[in-house]
């Protein structure tokens, strides 16, 4: 079985950017939200039973889910939020044990952002936790997506807290600094991650060079 770990943070946390880091040395990088904006894009799984529990209107003219009118609902009825977590995580589930099982590299990188608020520690080996203080945080989203500074602290109340998160952590990266102090930090654990994923299946080592850019 493929070693497995899960990379999270909360929102704004720099988790995609630390995920093309591991992936530049070759490493498998599966993405929950890539795999829930395939499953909701035109034609995509999730359509019909979004349709079918929150009515046709959550689905746009192109065919695919209307994002801002489903944020709009989830985030004004956490009731509304489950239901929609209930279609969609077993999918995105399947879909990314299905693309890290057919790796074959030593380890998969799973990038869940929501990894402990939905309980699926069971699904990895290690947790890898992208962290930060939490007014850098907001100044982040805000810069990327012109949120309110209310409307992210909406956000980050929804998931864990930072205590918590960094309570389950095997391993932490510390993105609060200067933006060239998360490759040492990517490299050194790359190469922790090779020799457990040995470990775990006792393959002859297997050593990715970092890739040009």
């Amino acid at each position: 079985m493929t070693y497995r770990v899960a990379l999270t943070g909360g929102i704004g946390s720099g988790k995609s950017t630390v995920a093309e880091e591991f992936a530049s040395f070759g490493v498998t990088v599966s993405d929950a939200d890539a795999i829930s904006h395939r499953l909701t894009a035109p034609g995509g799984e999730a359509l019909p039973a979004i349709a079918a529990t929150f009515g046709a209107e959550m689905i746009d003219a192109t065919g695919a889910l209307d994002r801002a009118r489903m944020r709009q609902q989830v985030f004004a009825d956490p009731a509304a939020r489950q239901r929609l977590e209930g279609i969609l995580h077993p999918l995105i589930r399947t879909d990314m044990l299905a693309e890290t099982e057919a790796i074959s590299g030593p380890y998969a990188l799973l990038v869940i952002p929501l990894l402990l608020e939905t309980g699926q520690q069971s699904l990895v080996d290690r947790v890898l936790v992208v962290d930060l203080p939490e007014a850098m945080q907001i100044a982040r989203v805000q810069a990327r997506s012109g949120l309110e500074p209310d409307q992210i602290q909406r956000i980050i109340a929804s998931q864990v807290s930072r205590a918590e998160r960094l309570a389950a952590a095997d391993d932490r990266i510390d993105n609060g600094g200067d933006p060239a102090s998360l490759w040492p930090q990517v490299e050194r654990l790359h190469q922790a991650y090779l020799k457990l994923a040995q470990l775990h299946d006792d393959r002859p080592p297997v050593h990715l060079a970092r890739q040009s850019r």
